[in-house]
């Protein structure tokens, strides 16, 4: 009997050429530890009791599939939007970090680390440990801390020791190097909470997992509100990958169904800043996947450059590599103006201020020819409060909806 084709992750841990576990030799045993442990134990009857609840009663799920009816007539389709920036803390990334705190605890793991860009990921991690009552040390680039100070500043209320990191080019590459380094230091009591499908094999496929309640949600809103479970287009934007993975993970064998991700194109692909990694990348590896890198001819880690703090990697997750290399995704290079426009036209024409990385997928809009029928999911993936600094000095980019 031929085996039916998936674009999810093998037993090994890959999608297709990507993804795998090459991992410091300190770390084997920690990770191969999670590696065997993390299904059964997320797909136990205690474990996903406890989960259903706290996504139902502390995040407030589920989150709302909003008809944009400006926009749908705008673009020329019925638009939806997943609304994870009502989210307790304003993003999806509260899905994952519950998920991964809570197995954490199941492992007897004492201590809780993690990275951070934009800054919604450190405060979900902070938000879970309060919650939980697990210290927790937050590595973040010191331009992010600069940028995203408002963040910054609820993981510290929230009880979080945050430790700028001044190597590379103080952002996201550099915060999760450093957290890296942390783990190599303490591997037996202390538990990466990795925000994104990125890192070794297990943790592509756990967050793809975790943050899979989006797209369960979809199919069933869906279906009470157009009488069918899937849409002809989703869309979400990428930077690591996780609310895109979350968007499409019940869908993403399903032909049906069309993928659109928008990745930051920072002032243009071949500008040289830029963090359009699935079009500037290519094979390597990085924190422990092999997957798309933008890198030097030598192999040496280029800097990613765009005005999202949320989307300024390098890299890319190894199942949005495959979906991209397999041609089952659509990926579209948004620069840092056409987000910031995007983000002012969906705040003036539907009372919604996205986080600049959801922008990027609002901005995908535009480059889909749609038909009048077709219906459109899009992931708003996190509210703009954190940005508002960012939207304002740039409003020169807004063009008409700056003028004010």
């Amino acid at each position: 009997m031929e085996t039916k084709k998936t674009f999810l992750a093998d037993e090994d841990g890959y999608y297709g050429e990507y993804g795998g576990a090459y991992v410091p030799e300190i770390l084997y045993a920690t990770v191969e530890a999670l590696r065997a442990q993390y299904l059964d134990i997320i797909e136990s009857r205690e474990f996903q009791d406890e989960y259903r609840m706290l996504l139902r009663d502390y995040v407030g799920r589920p989150s709302p599939l909003y008809h944009a009816r400006r926009m749908s007539h705008k673009y020329g389709c019925r638009l939806y939007l997943k609304r994870e920036d009502l989210n307790h803390t304003g993003a999806h990334k509260i899905n994952n970090t519950i998920g991964q705190v809570l197995l954490a605890k199941k492992m007897g793991k004492k201590r809780i680390i993690a990275e951070t860009g934009a800054g919604q990921h450190g405060v979900a991690t902070a938000t879970v440990c309060a919650l939980m009552h697990m210290p927790c040390v937050v590595y973040q680039g010191a331009l992010d801390v600069e940028r995203q100070h408002t963040n910054v500043e609820r993981m510290k209320m929230l009880g979080a020791t945050v430790v700028p990191v001044f190597t590379g080019n103080h952002t996201l590459k550099d915060a999760t190097n450093e957290a890296i380094r942390d783990w190599c230091c303490h591997p037996d009591d202390t538990f990466y909470v990795i925000g994104s499908t990125v890192g070794p094999h297990p943790y592509p496929d756990m967050v793809a997992r975790l943050q899979s309640v989006i797209s369960k949600e979809i199919k069933a809103q869906l279906q009470q509100k157009t009488g069918r479970d899937y849409p002809d287009y989703l869309v979400a934007c990428v930077g690591g990958g996780s609310n895109a993975a979350g968007t499409i993970y019940h869908y993403i064998d399903d032909e049906r169904v069309r993928i659109v991700l928008a990745e930051a194109g920072g002032h243009g692909v071949d500008s040289g800043y830029t963090a359009a990694t699935i079009h500037a990348g290519r094979l390597g590896i990085l924190h422990g996947s092999k997957t798309l890198v933008m890198q030097t001819p030598d192999g040496q880690i280029m800097e990613a450059g765009t005005i999202s703090a949320g989307l300024d990697y390098p890299g890319i997750g190894p199942m949005h590599a495959h979906l991209a290399t397999e041609h089952r995704a659509t990926v579209l290079a948004i620069n840092d103006d056409e987000a910031i426009r995007a983000g002012y036209e969906l705040t003036r024409m539907e009372g919604i201020i996205p986080a600049i990385e959801s922008a990027h997928a609002v901005a995908a809009l535009a480059k889909v020819n749609f038909k009048p029928t077709d219906v459109v999911v899009l992931t708003v993936s996190g509210r703009g409060d954190k940005d508002v600094e960012t939207y304002l000095s740039n409003k020169q980019m807004a063009g008409e909806y700056g003028n004010f």
